[in-house]
């Protein structure tokens, strides 16, 4: 079944949340929130991989109708009207009970458009500017979920979110350039001499290894620079977005201590680590 048919299929939505929930993008620390929390985030979460699963597996051709009906659906939903398609049906429910205003799910939607017409990015600020569309929104949706948001909270939250989002193009290094993507700066590229023979190796090549080592050193500062909004937060906030910070940290280790050697094998942190950073990050003063 394809992904276009899957849309209107009533058990994708199962789908989602079963993938969610068995894999790192949903935290650990989640699990360990309320019920209706929890289905909230879910809600979000099953919206950011149904744009992701159009973005990159539906045919070429095919994606920019499908964005359009998923930006259709965004325009029910805030005028009150029933969404077509069974996983934003599932997100009407909690942009109405917490007031998510739509600008963040808007720019979700633009980000994998840009995927469909930009597949490298010359400079690490230009990365960032993808970054405000891909991964920052998802930040403003979850303060929103919790009724979080404030515009200090939500810069550092930029921080965090942006800092994800370059951690997971340094883990993804092989299977973006599978797909036709490389997020690793050209300028950074040239400067440490990489050629493409360098993203099909199977181990990854120390000049390569640099450049990833270089945007985890950035993401880890960015990182650092919103971990502040953890002790800012209240309750359960506190509790979610620790877990998110945590999740960049243990991964960076879990990048140092391969050496960033992304292409022989995956760079993933262990639950424990995971864990072990969360309790970390809930200590912080």
């Amino acid at each position: 079944m394809s992904i276009s048919e899957r849309l209107w299929n009533e058990t994708y939505e199962r789908q989602i949340r079963n993938r969610l929930q068995a894999r790192e993008n949903f935290p650990v620390a989640a699990r360990f929130l309320p019920a209706r929390h929890r289905a909230n985030l879910l809600d979000v979460y099953g919206y950011a991989r149904l744009v992701d699963d159009i973005g990159d597996e539906a045919p070429p051709d095919e994606r920019p109708a499908l964005l359009d009906l998923v930006d259709r659906d965004l325009d029910r939903i805030y005028a009150g009207a029933v969404p077509e398609i069974p996983v934003m049906r599932a997100l009407a429910r909690t942009v109405h009970e917490r007031r998510i205003p739509e600008e963040p799910f808007r720019r979700l939607v633009r980000a994998n458009r840009r995927d469909q017409v930009v597949t490298r990015y010359g400079t690490f600020d230009e990365l960032l500017d993808y970054c405000t569309l891909s991964a920052d929104p998802v930040g403003h949706i979850v303060l929103h979920v919790f009724g979080a948001a404030t515009p200090a909270r939500l810069r550092l939250s930029d921080r965090i979110c942006s800092a994800l989002q370059v951690i997971e193009h340094c883990q993804d290094v092989g299977e973006d350039h599978r797909n036709g993507r490389v997020y690793l700066p050209a300028d950074d590229l040239r400067r440490f001499g990489c050629t493409e023979d360098d993203f099909r190796a199977a181990a990854t090549p120390t000049r390569l290894r640099g450049v990833i080592a270089l945007q985890a050193g950035r993401a880890g500062r960015l990182l650092a620079e919103g971990a502040p909004l953890v002790r800012s937060l209240p309750g359960f906030a506190r509790v979610a977005v620790a877990g998110y910070a945590a999740g960049g940290f243990a991964a960076l280790a879990a990048l140092d201590r391969r050496a960033y050697d992304v292409l022989s094998g995956p760079s993933r942190p262990g639950k424990t680590r995971l864990l072990a950073e969360w309790s970390r990050m809930l200590g912080r003063r």
